[in-house]
């Protein structure tokens, strides 16, 4: 092969269209634009098959294709010759594919209009320079710095990661280590509710908001897409789909008074979504943004899909331990009339979606709002202050799942919004599988009237 094609991984990333051309068995050509053509291995691609019926037709009478990838950093062409080999309807490949041509799609909000209908194997005769590429003169932007090394850097992350034993601590020592050791400016971890379908943020690093309890509904966008295909979805250049992540900022924005914005870029370039995978099952997504182009290697999305499989697994381990485990509760302080601050704030519920305001403002919404309402209803009536885990999962109004409640992940996300809104009721955590309430003024409970 007179071009390796590892050499020549940026034409890979369907920044710009490829051609592939055909002929039919009588010799007649035929010319078709690919959404994706997809690196297999260093003697074979997949072409995306989406709706070139004359394409597979010509393919099938001959076993032959001729591709042109062009470099989206430089314009420079290649010429590549292909022998057909089989068609993938299922497995790798194909799910990775799948997964980025639908995030494609939403780039040009296209739908499932281009919905893969299988990844074409082809084996690679020969790759070498399109003729007259040799003159393309365009400059080309920065590469990643350190690439060879993220694998090393990822698993060094990782073994942190999993050393430590509280959740808290596994998702800042996630984001620091992504940020200081990877150098990804801009980061985030989101969480998923299965049972609602949409996904949370846990924390981020590199925005001017936090955006704790900010949403992004599964399926939309490079994280939502990340999330309900299991697969990491990698976009080098958005110049062309501004609509996209204006798309994913908006999701969540059908109720604007109970709306967190997500902190992001106001014009990314390149995204990169890694599902956090645990059994089998998504429980969110860690994901990374840039304002320039090319800014994420295959190298960084493997990396960054290392460290989400440990996150996840980290924080399961860690629920389940919190599950089991759960030290004495202390003496009963003071009750709600003693041993807070002076003045009062007043915290509003609403049923229809758990969603709860704090003096008019909003805080958050679902099991967590209904949690928050839950514990500050016992404290106004006892005067309790600490809880357990434990309690908490057995009391029937809060409609916990049986299984994979998430509880810990729940009160994560609770309380750094109390945290980040600065509010008035604070939870701390003064042993393992136990919750304290921090009240400062007098808590006035009302429950907006339904419809």
């Amino acid at each position: 092969m007179t071009v390796p094609l590892s050499a020549i991984r940026d034409c890979f990333e369907g920044v710009i269209p490829s051609i592939v051309a055909t002929l039919d068995a009588a010799g007649t050509p035929n010319v078709s634009y690919l959404s994706q053509v997809y690196l297999v291995d260093e003697t074979h691609v997949a072409l995306s098959n989406q709706f070139f019926s004359k394409t597979v037709a010509n393919v099938k009478a001959t076993g032959r294709a001729a591709l042109v990838v062009v470099d989206g950093r430089t314009g420079q062409q290649y010429a590549l010759d292909l022998a057909y080999e089989r068609s993938l309807g299922e497995g790798e490949t194909f799910e990775r594919m799948a997964a980025q041509l639908k995030a494609i799609s939403s780039q040009h909000a296209m739908g499932e209009v281009m919905a893969l209908r299988s990844a074409d194997l082809y084996r690679v005769i020969d790759c070498r320079p399109a003729p007259g590429g040799a003159a393309v003169t365009a400059v080309r932007p920065p590469e990643p710095v350190n690439d060879g090394e993220r694998l090393a850097l990822a698993a060094r992350l990782a073994a942190t990661v999993a050393a430590q034993s509280d959740a808290d601590a596994m998702i800042d020592r996630t984001l620091d280590g992504l940020t200081r050791d990877l150098g990804f400016a801009n980061v985030m971890v989101l969480s998923l509710d299965e049972g609602a379908a949409r996904l949370t943020t846990l924390a981020s690093r590199g925005y001017a908001v936090g955006g704790v309890g900010s949403e992004v509904a599964l399926g939309d966008g490079s994280i939502g897409i990340a999330a309900a295909t299991l697969q990491p979805v990698r976009l080098s250049d958005m110049s062309r789909g501004r609509r996209f992540a204006e798309a994913v900022r908006n999701s969540a924005e059908i109720d604007a008074a109970r709306h967190i914005p997500l902190p992001g870029l106001v014009e990314p370039q390149s995204q990169l979504a890694a599902p956090m995978v645990s059994r089998g099952r998504a429980t969110g997504v860690l994901f990374a943004e840039s304002p320039e182009r090319f800014s994420f290697t295959g190298e960084d999305e493997d990396a960054l899909t290392l460290i989400g499989a440990q996150l996840a697994a980290s924080l399961r381990l860690a629920e389940l331990e919190a599950r089991e485990s759960a030290a004495p509760l202390a003496p009963p302080l003071a009750g709600a009339a003693g041993g807070v601050a002076a003045g009062s704030f007043r915290v509003k519920s609403f049923s229809f979606d758990d969603s709860v305001f704090i003096d008019d403002a909003y805080l958050i919404k679902g099991v967590p709002g209904r949690l928050l309402f839950h514990l500050l209803q016992v404290f106004v009536e006892t005067g309790r202050r600490d809880f357990t885990n434990r309690e908490i999962r057995l009391e029937p109004s809060l409609r916990l799942p049986d299984l994979k409640d998430n509880l810990e992940t729940r009160l994560i996300l609770l309380r750094r919004r109390l945290d980040e809104k600065a509010a008035p009721v604070r939870l701390t955590r003064p042993g393992r599988g136990q919750i304290r309430l921090d009240v400062q003024g007098t808590p006035r409970l009302e429950i907006a009237p339904a419809g």
